[in-house]
């Protein structure tokens, strides 16, 4: 998915809206900033899109330095309660929570708790189990799990055959670990770019081995809280938030032909597949996590300290630069945690999601913190890969 997600997250309907305080300030107010002009050729893109391709409900905002400048609502959380979306309507961001992930093993390196060459043995001997053909599993390091480099495969739940019985994903540690001597690496360990959803299950279990935390503790006491993150969460939605939850949607065709959207329900229950696509969130707690990632404290030095306790910005940094091309197009490298994309000689950082109904993408412009946001609640038509409209005004927004 090169712009794949993106394209197709040019597409949703409502309004623009100026917004005077930086995301995390404490009680102040700066001047409003003019909305670009492309954002205008970008929402009407999104609503295009959204309306041939039968999307119930969406959104998406612009950040720049630190603050929401602008925002597009399009459609319904709930199309069946007329429930339409709003700046608090909770989506799912699938595996873009990956960033978290790779956040909190960075935050362990940097404690001195490990080193990214560190076999991943050291902390899941279970891994033993698999079959390599290249020599000892023991070559596969955490540096390797960060940038997709390891040979694991890309599912976790290899076994899918639409039954009702069947869980969405593995719904406990158990149920990976009894499919382990079933599976084999792909790949030689750290050859090539291939990338593997259980690679951030392992990851995750590093985290807990270290800690002593669940990840979602880990990462709650970690990141979200010090980041000021209060209406994310991992899992069933909490009853407080509940009202917000979207629900989600797929798109078929009967045997007529007919568009059909399927109703899927609010919530559904990722399994052990949380650390590497968990996260639930209205679309300002994703502005103020890119508020952090671009380092938007306007001067606000208690912020600033908060920012830096999370991660450094030379670890961000770090985490952005290239460690394996992916001959994937414009998503043309893998960093640590993060996708790089190389456009017309300019370098974007970011994440996509695909899961369960919901779509979402996060593209950063570090040279001048400069980033979109956009979450949609329907998938099927076209598919999470398929090609999308609206690249040129996303790039121009982020160019601006």
């Amino acid at each position: 998915m090169p712009l794949k997600i993106l394209y197709r997250l040019a597409k949703l309907r409502t309004c623009a809206l100026l917004i005077a305080a930086p995301l995390g300030a404490q009680g102040t107010t700066r001047a409003p900033v003019a909305v670009p002009a492309a954002w205008a050729t970008f929402t009407r893109q999104f609503d295009a899109t959204a309306d041939s391709t039968h999307v119930v409900g969406g959104s998406a905002v612009l950040v720049r330095d630190g603050r929401i400048i602008a925002r597009h609502n399009y459609g319904f959380g709930d199309r069946a309660r007329g429930e339409r979306v709003t700046d608090r309507t909770l989506f799912h961001y699938a595996s873009i929570t990956k960033t978290l992930t790779a956040i909190a093993i960075m935050q362990l390196r940097d404690r001195g708790r490990l080193s990214l060459d560190d076999p991943v043995t050291r902390w899941v001997p279970e891994l033993r189990q698999l079959h390599d053909p290249y020599g000892a599993i023991d070559s596969v390091t955490i540096r390797m799990l960060l940038s997709h480099t390891s040979g694991f495969q890309n599912l976790t739940w290899p076994y899918g055959t639409g039954a009702a019985w069947e869980p969405f994903e593995p719904t406990t540690w158990a149920q990976l670990v009894a499919m382990m001597p079933y599976q084999q690496l792909l790949f030689r360990p750290g050859s090539r770019f291939s990338y593997s959803n259980p690679a951030y299950i392992y990851l995750a279990r590093v985290i807990e081995a270290l800690t002593g935390d669940p990840w979602s503790v880990y990462v709650q006491k970690n990141i979200l809280s010090p980041l000021g993150l209060s209406r994310s969460y991992f899992g069933a939605t909490p009853y407080y938030l509940a009202a917000d939850r979207s629900n989600n949607y797929t798109v078929t065709k009967d045997s007529a032909g007919t568009v059909v959207v399927h109703e899927n329900g609010r919530d559904f229950d990722p399994g052990i597949t949380i650390p590497n696509g968990g996260w639930n969130a209205p679309l300002d707690d994703m502005a103020t996590y890119v508020a952090f990632l671009t380092g938007s404290a306007h001067g606000d030095t208690a912020l600033a300290r908060r920012y830096d306790a999370v991660l450094s910005r030379a670890t961000l940094q770090e985490m952005w630069r290239p460690v394996i091309a992916t001959g994937d197009g414009d998503r043309a490298s893998m960093g640590l945690g993060f996708y790089l994309y190389s456009i017309r000689n300019a370098t974007y950082v970011g994440h996509d999601g695909c899961q369960a109904g919901f779509t979402s993408y996060l593209l950063i412009n570090p040279a001048n913190a400069t980033a979109v946001a956009a979450a949609i609640n329907t998938t099927g038509t076209p598919s999470c890969e398929g090609p999308l409209p609206g690249q040129r005004a996303v790039l121009r927004l982020l160019r601006e």
